[in-house]
């Protein structure tokens, strides 16, 4: 898995119901559909607000919400785990005194949430004795009563179990009689119910999916005791389980015959592709390090985008105000004000909270903000960052972007990263063509292991299937890859990026940040980019 917060799970892969608090209570898979109904839930937010008042908050938001997972878990032929959770209650934040509070609960009576709200407005009296400033809000609009859900076409929560299990059976099954010789694959769904409701006229009900299908396959050499594994190419999506059982038209042939998928995922395809992937790592020699040109397949930059641009320009970050999960940023405020080059003018980096099948994708945030689409690189020049209400004065802004999340109602929102991508190339642009220009490269596929500095600023990125490049044409499969970055001299270093029509989203259904640590999904997407003189090394080691 692709983030730190996924080893939280690991005892789900092992028959433990030991779950982490934020997935709630395990509960049987016929009872995932059943939902609060609008009325209640606006009698109880009323009941947290008049009460927030009457405790002389200046402020109050409220957050009703019930959050569904599912998770399948599957090796070999053999089902390791089917877990169900709900967790459902009530998270109040209000401004009183000119300091914020938080109190939730779960119980859902308006007894429960008004009380809630007095503690919550308590909280923020306290604070404000120390605070050395007191809360900047921006400006929201009310948007009266106002509904928002993911476009999906089939609910992933009322496909039945059995039909999830036999379709990972499948898969795992294709691998093996494929070549493989061990291969995990597990199916995570989320179904996030929410309603908010503000003392600026706001009662948005939401509800949200997501989607996620990762598996790995192994292949031993077993004579030499040699492995090499493959994860799948999937991303994972804000889709419902068409993503699954789609269109699989929508696939994307790469020029040396590697699928990779877009809003729709062939699983036992890729399965059996992994399988024989794995078995040619084996074979596959050893990359010579020094200076190439790299093709990054969007399966791949997700991460680097996610790393190097995604998390730095978190507003937090940028401050100081946050420094979990590896640190602050480099991006300081005086170098959006110095017109920093980040990257060649080919890079547009943006955020998206709106993008179709994105992970990110919400009518409006956890404050009640409409989401939208920014620059925060323009033409190579970092231009903006991503912000919530209490920080958008400090950029000079009137309103926020939109980045506030919390990934529970019993957990307080905060920042938290919208959908960031490099924007497609403006000529139209194959990845043949531009693997047609590359004397000495490597081609990339897939995500794999990083490692980052606490500044965002060095980082060193690997990936699942790398194939080199020899005046303008791939020759075959080498291993042992990883590149080494300085962000600025990375992206100012990419001198093609593909067009639209090979435009594709990655991401991280488990991104983690925060202490008390929360997890958010998010999605990058990009078109293949070319990066010159990247320094590349070699991975190899001996263990004596």
């Amino acid at each position: 898995m692709q983030r730190r917060d996924f080893l939280a799970l690991g005892g789900l892969g092992m028959g433990s119901l030991a779950l982490p608090a934020w997935l709630g209570k395990a509960i049987a898979a016929d009872q995932l559909l059943t939902t609060l109904d609008l009325p209640v839930k606006k009698q109880l937010a009323d009941a947290a607000l008049q009460a927030a008042r009457s405790a002389g908050a200046s402020y109050c938001d409220v957050r009703i919400g019930r959050y569904l997972r599912q998770f399948v878990m599957t090796r070999e032929d053999k089902v390791q785990n089917v877990v169900n959770t709900e967790s459902t209650g009530v998270g109040i934040r209000v401004i009183a005194d000119g300091a914020w509070g938080f109190a939730a609960t779960s119980g859902m009576t308006p007894e429960s949430v008004a009380e809630a709200a007095r503690r919550a407005a308590a909280i923020a009296k306290a604070n404000a004795k120390v605070q050395t400033a007191p809360v900047q809000l921006a400006a929201a609009p009310g948007y009266g009563e106002v509904a928002w859900k993911t476009p999906i076409r089939r609910n992933a929560m009322e496909v039945p179990v059995k039909d999830k299990v036999d379709l990972l059976l499948s898969v795992n099954a294709a691998a093996i009689n494929a070549g493989a010789s061990f291969v995990n694959s597990t199916l995570f769904l989320v179904n996030e119910q929410k309603y908010f409701a503000s003392t600026d006229g706001s009662y948005i009900d939401q509800d949200v999916h997501r989607i996620w299908a990762p598996m790995t396959v192994t292949a031993i050499d077993k004579a030499s005791g040699k492995f090499r594994t493959r994860e799948g190419l999937s991303a994972p999506m804000g889709l419902g389980y068409e993503y699954l059982d789609g269109d699989r038209t929508q696939k994307f042939v790469s020029p040396n015959g590697v699928v990779n998928y877009g809003q729709s995922y062939d699983m036992l395809e890729d399965a059996v592709a992994a399988a024989k992937q794995a078995q040619e790592k084996l074979k596959a020699p050893s990359v010579k390090p020094g200076k190439y040109d790299l093709v990054l397949d969007p399966s791949h930059t997700w991460l680097t985008i996610h790393e190097s641009v995604g998390h730095p320009l978190e507003l937090d970050r940028v401050l100081g105000y946050e420094a979990n999960y590896a640190g602050t940023s480099f991006a300081t405020l005086d170098k959006r004000e110095e017109r920093f080059q980040y990257g060649s003018d080919l890079v547009t980096l943006f955020a998206d909270k709106t993008q179709p099948g994105s992970l990110g994708a919400v009518g409006y945030d956890d404050e009640g903000v409409k989401c939208k689409r920014w620059d925060l690189v323009t033409d190579g020049i970092l231009v903006d960052y991503q912000t919530i209400r209490d920080q958008a004065h400090i950029v000079g802004k009137d309103e926020s972007d939109g980045c506030c999340y919390a990934d529970s109602w019993s957990s307080v929102q905060f920042q938290r990263m919208a959908n960031v991508s490099l924007a497609a190339g403006k000529q139209k642009l194959s990845v043949a063509d531009m693997v047609k220009d590359v004397e000495n490269g490597i081609y990339i596929i897939g995500d794999g292991s990083f490692s980052i500095d606490q500044q965002r600023y060095n980082a060193q990125f690997g990936g699942q299937l790398f194939y080199e490049i020899k005046n303008g044409a791939i020759t075959g499969m080498i291993e042992d890859v990883a590149y080494q970055i300085r962000t600025p001299e990375f992206w100012n270093a990419c001198s093609a990026i593909c067009d639209e029509g090979d435009y594709r989203l990655g991401g991280s259904f488990f991104d983690g940040k925060g202490q008390p640590g929360q997890v958010s999904a998010v999605s990058h997407g990009s078109s293949t980019a070319r990066f010159n003189g990247i320094n590349v090394i070699n991975t190899a080691r001996s263990l004596g």
